[in-house]
């Protein structure tokens, strides 16, 4: 039984649905949007519908862009040689801002997870296999979760790319905590674990 009526009921039901807030967080967010300045409140309904008409997936990495190409695909700057693999776009920003990675990215949207219905084909896989048919690429670096989905993920990709020419498959080094996300690893602990990244064998 919903205990408020109309507009604000349906802000906490909409706000409920997003990952990490519960019945109780929701209604908070809903009051603190209540208290809120009107234009205020309008801004941040703006610029989520900017979100929505404006943001795109990068059409080489799938990286979130404004424009076809991401801002670092189209940085003539970075290294072309180095592919590091990662699970979300959110990935790309936290290994960012260790300054450890010059090279390119490939976001997979996802991990290995038959029980959720994410197999291969639901990742960007095929992508990245193109992506290394011209034979620029010499390491590909995987960035996958230290998890159980980020470790078959890795497995998989290791024996999906083993043979291709001139391709060396790396995995960023121990020192990541077991279980846990890149995206909440701090600066110093990712840019070591990039450092001491290790050979994937299949």
């Amino acid at each position: 039984m919903n205990v408020y009526e109309g507009p604000v009921q349906d802000v906490i039901d909409q706000l409920g649905r997003l990952p990490g807030i519960g019945p109780v967080s929701a209604q908070r967010i809903a009051f603190w949007l209540l208290d809120q300045p009107a234009d205020d409140v309008h801004q941040l309904a703006e610029a989520l519908t900017t979100l929505k008409q404006k943001v795109r997936w990068c059409s080489v990495c799938f990286n979130v862009s404004q424009d076809e190409l991401c801002r670092i695909c189209s940085d003539p700057r970075r290294d072309r040689s180095a592919i590091c693999v990662v699970e979300e776009s959110k990935d790309v920003a936290a290994i960012e801002r260790t300054h450890e990675f010059k090279g390119l990215y490939h976001v997979l949207g996802g991990s290995l997870s038959p029980i959720e219905g994410r197999g291969p084909n639901e990742l960007h896989l095929r992508e990245l296999v193109n992506r290394l048919a011209d034979q620029q690429v010499t390491e590909v670096i995987l960035a996958t979760n230290p998890n159980v989905k980020g470790d078959v993920t890795a497995t998989y990709i290791t024996r999906l790319l083993k043979d291709l020419p001139g391709v060396r498959v790396t995995r960023l080094a121990s020192g990541l905590p077991v279980g846990g996300e890149l995206e909440y690893a701090d600066a110093v602990t990712l840019g070591r674990a990039f450092n001491g990244r290790q050979w994937m064998t299949s």
